[in-house]
């Protein structure tokens, strides 16, 4: 791990407690067992300090947009994880609030008889300011470790505005990266020392669950005080379910992968970006299993860093597109989170895109919806009331389509920036893979943020790219998808 320093961050300057029982990984974004530097940094703590491991992996019930369909999707993680470590010396301590408030101090009390507490270096949502708040509490060590994307966090001081400009730098520096990457089973290599032992009076309080509790609790979240209005989707979550979508996407889409995923009816996507999000899967592993099996080597790159899409891996065309989602993209996405305090704000909009919308912001609109309206599918244009069924019902919504719904919202919306608060609500809210960087960025691209000034300039738009369903429709082929999502 000593080569990954780069992706350490001291969250506090407390001491290590030498006479700490316990090394403590809190899990809150990595939530999986392999591919995972936090989790290897953990377990070279323990082995180093000769202690047992205790994972923490807790699920409140008062974080935004908490509902049956994130509650679900978590909780089918937790089931995969400790049935994984049913005969591992690792000791696993899943906890469930079953009411508001009810989980606070259990971290304290576990940080309490710890050496030092491991925990996620993740740059969005409630997570950055949970994670800091917490170590300023504890009296203990307290490390993030990013284990986000291929590209370190702090890999480079910039923001970039581009997806352009971010692969050239890729392409000039990640290959120093790419080794070491995580284990593949960092557990493996836990030192033999009897297992930790939570205090009696913490397990009475704070209930450490069985597999049989969250089974129940994943077949009835009834009792716990979140939205049971969004049911859950039709992905199910978990390290094994990541897996398989990963295998099954080289074994039969990959190959066509850049004729067909813009084309919802030809289903050529990955469907990863919700394991992405919730960490039961790493980019690192999907990096792997991609070159794998394109029997690809770093001798393979072309060292020219010209920015270009297509011929610097020296994988197929299928390959280096979908690369470029999983790396250009994505990480693009958290870069600017781990940098811009105001990433999810109207301001943090490129001038040329934010100014001519302040311009044209009282343009008449031909059509106008309240969120009520949206959220139910309720437009006049049946495209893009399939979009939306598709990820109220199902908590995705092809990547292709997203762009022509968020483009919509913006031309059926008072403003600008009540459209982006609509796009926030909805893809927050239903979308399996909402609240990430990567998903952000999706929503910011409507507006402009990585896209550049397009003319003529129009009414409402402005300068930014515009789409329409007709269009849309002449492009990609939607059949099948129409019968599927459309409204009888």
């Amino acid at each position: 791990m000593s080569r990954c320093s780069i992706r350490i961050r001291a969250l506090n300057s407390k001491p290590i407690r030498s006479d700490g029982d316990y090394v403590l990984y809190w899990m809150i974004a990595q939530r999986r067992l392999r591919h995972n530097f936090a989790l290897q940094r953990a377990v070279q703590w323990a082995r180093d300090l000769s202690r047992p491991l205790l994972i923490l992996e807790a699920l409140r019930c008062d974080y935004p947009w908490a509902s049956d369909r994130l509650h679900r999707f978590v909780v089918d993680g937790m089931i995969d994880n400790i049935r994984a470590l049913a005969t591992s010396p690792a000791l696993y301590y899943p906890y469930l609030e079953p009411s508001r408030g009810a989980g606070k101090g259990l971290l304290e009390a576990l940080a309490a008889r710890a050496a030092v507490v491991v925990t996620d270096d993740y740059p969005a949502f409630f997570l950055p300011r949970m994670a800091a708040a917490a170590a300023a509490r504890l009296a203990v060590k307290v490390e993030a470790i990013d284990g986000n994307g291929l590209l370190p966090l702090r890999a480079s001081d910039r923001i970039f505005t581009t997806a352009y400009s971010f692969r050239r730098t890729l392409q000039k520096h990640l290959l120093n990266h790419l080794d070491p990457a995580p284990l593949p089973d960092p557990l493996n290599h836990l030192p033999q020392v009897p297992a930790a032992e939570p205090e009696a009076g913490i397990i009475r309080r704070w209930p450490r669950l069985n597999a049989g509790d969250l089974l129940r609790a994943a077949g009835d979240l009834g009792a716990f005080p979140i939205d049971h209005g969004v049911p859950p989707g039709a992905v199910p979550g978990g390290a094994a379910a990541a897996e398989r979508r990963l295998q099954q996407f080289i074994a039969e889409q990959l190959e066509r992968y850049g004729s067909d995923r813009n084309h919802p009816d030809r289903d050529g996507a990955s469907g990863l970006s919700p394991y992405l999000h919730f960490g039961h899967i790493a980019a690192h592993q999907v990096f792997s299993a991609i070159t794998e099996h394109q029997g690809w080597s770093p001798a393979a790159v072309s060292f020219k860093a010209d920015g270009r899409r297509q011929g610097w891996w020296g994988m197929s065309e299928s390959a280096e597109a979908f690369l470029d989602q999983l790396i250009t993209w994505r990480e693009v996405g958290f870069n600017r989170c781990a940098r811009q305090v105001d990433y999810d704000r109207f301001e943090s909009l490129p001038a040329w895109a934010q100014d001519p919308l302040h311009q044209h912001r009282r343009d008449p609109r031909p059509h106008r919806y309240r969120l009520d309206e949206f959220a139910q599918a309720g437009t006049h244009d049946p495209l893009w009331n399939a979009a939306q069924t598709q990820l109220v019902r199902d908590g995705t919504i092809h990547n292709y389509l997203r762009m022509l719904w968020g483009k919509k919202i913006l031309y059926w919306s008072p403003s600008p920036e009540e459209a982006l608060e609509i796009m926030l609500e909805l893809n927050n809210k239903y979308a399996l893979d909402g609240r990430d960087p990567n998903s952000t960025s999706g929503i910011f691209w409507i507006l402009g943020r990585y896209d550049r000034a397009w003319g003529p300039e129009r009414p409402i738009f402005g300068k930014v790219r515009f789409m329409s369903s007709k269009n849309t429709a002449a492009k990609v082929r939607l059949q099948r998808y129409m019968q599927q999502y459309a409204a009888d």
